[in-house]
């Protein structure tokens, strides 16, 4: 019984659809959706219908394009509605969230719990040398601007800064009620910046990610971290712990003839400890 963890599904593209449909089943295992499963609910919902019936439990947490509100999308939810209707389809399905109780895991390797974690960004993985009023033009500058400037509404939060700063206390709280358990900590925006590796385009950093969630590994009992967003797979060790970049991506991101199977990460148990307490990044192909 093994934990896999896949993100970016994207699946607007039809070419990604067809690698799910063809995804063969893992009957005894379980899997982690890091995030980025599609644009609507409709995405969402295939997703799950397929999945439910190939793993034994699916874990999921939203990324920024699962909380778009696009003009396809007949439900037209902002910001924390929006949230909370995909929150409401995985129950559905029987999913799990990060509004539920934390799993758990009972397969191989780590006994750990699954702690899926919806912490957005905050504009802060940015030099220091950039004020935070200046951010959004330094990224502008070299032609960088995410569509979630566009598509990815905060509300009842006046910005996305501010439910991020809400998510982060809501988490941390959860967290801190553990204890000393082990973790698996599953987010779809990386904890740190320092794995924030996007040499075409290195300013989408402000996209990516906030400070706050920089020392999670070292403040909790952390046995790994599972996110995605970056589209480029890797496997890092920070302080002992490592952390897992699991992302498919558009299809120009991967290699069509390995299958959707060919992207699944194995978590748990994973693979042997490296010697380095600091080590990566070990990408993946």
């Amino acid at each position: 019984m093994k934990l896999y963890a896949i993100s970016d599904l994207h699946l607007a593209n039809s070419l990604n659809r067809r690698a799910l449909e063809l995804l063969p089943p893992y009957p005894q295992d379980w899997l982690i959706l890091a995030g980025d499963i599609g644009e609507t609910e409709a995405h969402l919902s295939y997703a799950l219908a397929i999945l439910t019936q190939r793993f034994a439990r699916i874990v999921w947490v939203p990324g920024n394009h699962d909380l778009w509100t696009v003009t396809n999308d007949s439900h037209a939810l902002r910001g924390v509605a929006k949230y909370q209707r995909l929150v409401a389809i995985c129950r559905d399905y029987g999913v799990l969230t990060p509004e539920d109780p934390f799993v758990r895991w009972p397969g191989e390797g780590q006994p750990c719990l699954l702690a899926p974690l919806f912490v957005l960004y905050d504009y802060t993985f940015r030099p220091d040398s950039v004020p935070a009023e200046q951010a959004l033009a330094w990224a502008e500058a070299t032609g960088v601007v995410c569509s979630d400037e566009v598509l990815l509404h905060a509300e009842p939060y006046p910005s996305r800064i501010a439910w991020c700063a809400a998510r982060c206390l809501y988490s941390e709280a959860r967290l801190e009620a553990i204890g000393s358990e082990p973790l698996v900590l599953i987010n779809h925006f990386p904890p740190r910046n320092d794995l924030v590796r996007l040499p075409r385009i290195p300013r989408f950093s402000l996209w990516c990610g906030t400070r706050r969630t920089e020392d999670w590994h070292v403040r909790f009992a952390v046995e790994a971290v599972v996110y995605g967003h970056l589209h480029r797979r890797a496997t890092d060790y920070r302080n002992a712990v490592r952390f897992e970049e699991v992302s498919l991506g558009y299809p120009r991101d991967w290699q069509h003839d390995r299958g959707l199977q060919g992207y699944l990460r194995e978590i748990l148990p994973g693979p042997p400890m490296v010697e380095q307490a600091n080590a990566g990044p070990f990408w993946h192909a």
